[in-house]
C-alpha cells in the first residue's frame, strides 16, 4: 500500500502532490515525503517487518513507494558489530559500528538509489541522472545498470581512482567536471531546467531520494531489539543523511514499532578541511557558511551543505554535538578502526573514528551510553589515502633463515 500523502514544505508547511518537486513555490524551502501515519500503524508490526525481505525493503511502509516493483540489489540489512576492541580502548563498554561497507556498491548510497530510482520508475522516467562525490556515482551507475534505464553521472575530475573505474564499468554516461562538487551540483541544477524528463536523484527527486536514508535508523532499533541507541555519531556531507536518521527514530515511535520515544542524542562527524556544519556549531551561529573543501575525506567535501542548517539544528535539539578532524586523524581512524574491528573504512568512515575519539575525549559522549557509530562506505574506494602509511611488515627473500632474522622480536606472543 500506499501511504505518502504528498510532498509537505519543511519551512512554511504548504503541501504538493507527490511529484519531481523538491522546492517549495511560495517560500523556496526544501519539500520532504508525508505520510499518513495512523495508516500504517494500523497496518504494519514488528511481526510483519521481522518476515519481510532482509533489505531495505522490509521497511515498505516507511517508503514512498508504491506497490510492489521495488528496485533491489539486496541493499541494507547490513552488520550492526558490537565493537568490544574498539570500545574497550576508549572506555566504552556499549558501543556498536552500523557497517555500510556491505551494501551491493560498498556505501549507504546504495540505499537512497533504490528508493530514489523505484520513485523515478514510478513517475515515468526513463533517464537518471546525479551529481557526485563517488559513492553516489557507484550506486546510480550500477542501480541504473540492473534497471535498464539511461544514467547521466556527473562528478568532480580529481575523484579517486576506483570511485571513477567503480562507474564507468556499469556502461553508463560518466562526465568528469573541471571543479568541485558544489561547482558539479551547480551544473547539475542547471540541467534540470532544460531537462525535466530526465530524473536528478539529489534535484528534483530528492524529497524520495532523501527518505532511503531513514532505514539506517529503521535497521539499528530492529537489531537492538527493537530499541534505540542513547547516541550516534553520522558523518555529514550535506546534512541529509543525519536529519533522516533522526527522522526514521521518530517515525518508528509514531507508528508503534518502538515503546518508548526516542532521545537518541545525534552528533556530527566533518573533516577539518570541509568542514562548515562544525564551524557553525563551535561559534553557535546559525548561518552555514560555505568553504572550499580541502580534505582527503572527498566523498565529504561538500563546501556548502544543502542541508547543513536542518543537520545543526537536529544536533543541537537532541543534545548532540559536532567534531573535526585533520586528515592525519582521519587515516589513524581508519587504521584504528580496521586493527581493531576488521572493517577497513573509506575515508569518511576514518571521519566518523576520529570524530567519536574526539567526542569522548571531550566528554561529549559518556562511558555509559550505549553509542552506534555509522561506517557508511568501504576503504577500497579510498585506497590512495592511506599510500605511505601502510606498507609490508618486512620484505624478505625466499629463505628460511631471512624470514627469521626479519621477524627475531616481532612475533612476541605469537
Amino acid at each position: 500500500m500506499d501511504f505518502v500523502t504528498g510532498l509537505k514544505c519543511k519551512e512554511c508547511g504548504r503541501l504538493y502532490p507527490a511529484k519531481a518537486l523538491h522546492v517549495c513555490d511560495f517560500c523556496f524551502g526544501p519539500l520532504e515525503v508525508d505520510y499518513d501515519y495512523d495508516a500504517i500503524k494500523a497496518s504494519v508490526s514488528r511481526e510483519s517487518i521481522e518476515v519481510g525481505p532482509r533489505s531495505i525493503w522490509r521497511y515498505s511502509a516507511l517508503l514512498p513507494v508504491e506497490g510492489d516493483d521495488n528496485l533491489s540489489m539486496g541493499t541494507g540489512f547490513t552488520p550492526l558489530v558490537r565493537a568490544e576492541r574498539l570500545g574497550a580502548e576508549l572506555g566504552l563498554p556499549d558501543l556498536w559500528v552500523k557497517n555500510d561497507t556491505a551494501n551491493p556498491t560498498g556505501s549507504f548510497k546504495d540505499r537512497v538509489v533504490s528508493v530514489s530510482l523505484a520513485k523515478a520508475r514510478e513517475l515515468g522516467f526513463k533517464v537518471v541522472a546525479c551529481a557526485s562525490t563517488g559513492n553516489l556515482a557507484n550506486a546510480v551507475a550500477a542501480h541504473s545498470a540492473r534497471a535498464g534505464m539511461e544514467s547521466l553521472v556527473f562528478i568532480p575530475r580529481d575523484l579517486e581512482v576506483a570511485k571513477v573505474v567503480t562507474t564507468a564499468v556499469y556502461g553508463g554516461h560518466l562526465v568528469a567536471v573541471d571543479g568541485n562538487y558544489d561547482d558539479v551540483n551547480r551544473l547539475c541544477a542547471e540541467l534540470t531546467s532544460e531537462h525535466d524528463d530526465w530524473a536528478f536523484v539529489n534535484v528534483n527527486v530528492r524529497p524520495y531520494y532523501a527518505e532511503g536514508s531513514k532505514t539506517l535508523a529503521f535497521e539499528v532499533a530492529e537489531q537492538m531489539g527493537w530499541r534505540t541507541p542513547d547516541h550516534v555519531v553520522v558523518p555529514v556531507a550535506s546534512g541529509s543523511q543525519l536529519t533522516k536518521i533522526a527522522k526514521g527514530f521518530k517515525e518508528l515511535y509514531s507508528v508503534g514499532l518502538l515503546d518508548e520515544q526516542p532521545e537518541v542524542r545525534i552528533s556530527g562527524a566533518q573533516a577539518l578541511g570541509c568542514s562548515p556544519v562544525a564551524e557553525a556549531f563551535k561559534s553557535g551561529r546559525d548561518v552555514i557558511r560555505p568553504v572550499k573543501p580541502n580534505t582527503i575525506a572527498k566523498s565529504l567535501a561538500i563546501g556548502n551543505p544543502a542541508d547543513g542548517w536542518y543537520a545543526l539544528d537536529t544536533v543541537r535539539s537532541t543534545g548532540g554535538s559536532f567534531a573535526s578532524v585533520t586528515d592525519d586523524e582521519i587515516i589513524e581512524g581508519i587504521k584504528i578502526l580496521a586493527r581493531t574491528e576488521g572493517i577497513f573504512a573509506e575515508t569518511a568512515g576514518g571521519v566518523t573514528v576520529a570524530s567519536l575519539i574526539k567526542l569522548v575525549s571531550e566528554g561529549a559522549i559518556r562511558p555509559d551510553e550505549s553509542v552506534v557509530i555509522f561506517i557508511t562506505g568501504h576503504g577500497l574506494k579510498t585506497v590512495e589515502a592511506l599510500t605511505g602509511s601502510v606498507r609490508p611488515t618486512v620484505t624478505v627473500a625466499p629463505k628460511m633463515d631471512a624470514f627469521a632474522e626479519a621477524m627475531a622480536g616481532r612475533l612476541a606472543g605469537i
